[in-house]
């Protein structure tokens, strides 16, 4: 994964337009309407017999064809075990992946409507662990070569280590951030043992997960795809630590393990998990803080008194996982 942050500026809708048509060799109307999306940046596309079809183009520079093809290629397995996902389109020309002009990475989606996951009943937990466990057998079923490896020593040890040599971190706050920040990884060094690696959906919160009325739920957006342990998909949806959530824990593993084995060790896994994101998240912010509008979506990013709020919540997590009784 690269941190170059891409120009989208050539995507005008004249140019998104005659994209879509050399494509899909197929007319469309003028209707280009740009969805919510900070990464990438997608379009509801109309045809001219009305279908609407949603357009994604993919950041420059984050991710190689191999590792979007990769996820494609996930989805579509996952399609073809009837798991509810929403598959990219095969373009008329052959595969799912395009390139415009100017080196944009770029695919097609079916649109799909449903309404945002709300669990109100225990039935609801099950149905999510589920649905998990289906997807976590077809993710098992290929190797993956060209995503991230969440693994501390790997993964994690890489992004902490290129933020503190970025220079986002003011002087003030700089050392107190890193004694916390290496307390965390030695905690992850020693408590993260070796791990299953399979495929995994990798931003799997409640916001990428849709309730279709009469069908169910449904996963979208496997933009983060990952290759690391199964826990990962599952603590993102917890309402708070593990060790409080013990109750819609349970139930979400009752769901999963109707498909696939979640030995109740690797529930330890899930704090360890949570300060690997919090590392991750804060580099992921510091290579895009040069794009033309992310101060407006995070505004206090990068000042002193943010750094020292962030390394507040690592000593935090740290005590959370030394008392972590799981």
């Amino acid at each position: 994964m690269s941190g170059c942050v891409g120009n989208f500026d050539g995507l005008v809708p004249e140019t998104i337009l005659a994209v879509a048509e050399e494509a899909m060799h197929c007319r469309f109307s003028g209707v280009v309407l740009p969805l919510p999306s900070y990464i990438n940046r997608v379009y509801e596309l109309e045809r001219s017999d009305g279908e609407r079809l949603i357009f994604k183009f993919y950041r420059p520079g984050r991710w190689s064809r191999g590792a979007l093809l990769e996820e494609h290629l996930f989805v579509l397995d996952c399609r073809a075990a009837e798991i509810p996902v929403v598959a990219p389109l095969r373009f008329p020309g052959g595969g799912t992946l395009q390139e415009t002009a100017d080196g944009i990475f770029f695919a097609a989606y079916p649109k799909r409507w449903g309404r945002a996951l709300e669990i109100t009943e225990d039935d609801q937990w099950r149905q999510l662990g589920s649905l998990l466990g289906r997807l976590h057998v077809v993710g098992e079923k290929r190797a993956g070569r060209f995503r991230v490896r969440l693994d501390p020593l790997e993964s994690t040890a890489a992004e902490l280590n290129h933020l503190l040599d970025s220079g986002l971190i003011g002087s003030a706050p700089y050392r107190e951030f890193e004694d916390a920040a290496s307390d965390v990884m030695e905690l992850l060094i020693d408590r993260y043992e070796p791990a299953e690696e399979i495929r995994l959906h990798g931003d799997c919160h409640g916001g990428n997960i849709l309730s279709r009325p009469d069908e169910g739920l449904m996963l979208i957006d496997f933009d983060d795809m990952l290759l690391g342990p199964a826990a990962q998909d599952l603590w993102l949806l917890l309402p708070g630590y593990a060790g409080d959530c013990r109750r819609e824990l349970a139930l979400l593993l009752e769901g999963y393990r109707r498909f696939r084995e979640f030995p109740q060790r690797e529930c330890r896994r899930i704090e360890l998990l949570r300060a690997m994101r919090m590392i991750y998240f804060l580099d992921w912010c510091g290579r895009q803080s040069e794009d033309y509008n992310f101060h407006d979506r995070f505004p206090d990013w990068g000042d002193d008194r943010f750094w020292r709020r962030e390394s507040a919540a690592l000593r935090t997590q740290a005590a959370v996982i030394r008392t972590d009784s799981f």
